[in-house]
């Protein structure tokens, strides 16, 4: 079996014997639901002024995504205020 460092990880982990059994599996289940909806609800505007270039590698990105490039702004910005937005150098990124 042909396994990414990833799933080495996991595998590693689970015969550490780290994972535990939920006792609760459905209301952890409807608890993480909840945290889930509250991520992605959106009940605030914001009007935001970017340079035409930025804009239209937004929204070249946002199509290779296939999704509306107001909701990879929000994905983006959401991801940075929680910490897992990654920097990468300049000799990694890709220009369009």
């Amino acid at each position: 079996m042909n396994l990414d460092k990833e799933e080495l990880d996991i595998l590693e982990s689970f015969e550490r014997g780290e994972w535990q059994s939920i006792s609760d599996k459905e209301n952890a289940l409807k608890r993480h639901q909840a945290y889930a909806k509250a991520t992605f609800e959106q009940d605030k505007h914001l009007d935001v002024y970017l340079s035409t270039r930025d804009f239209k590698v937004l929204q070249k990105r946002a199509l290779m995504e296939g999704i509306p490039y107001q909701t990879l702004i929000s994905s983006i910005l959401h991801k940075y205020v929680s910490g897992y937005l990654v920097d990468r150098s300049h000799e990694e990124m890709v220009s369009y």
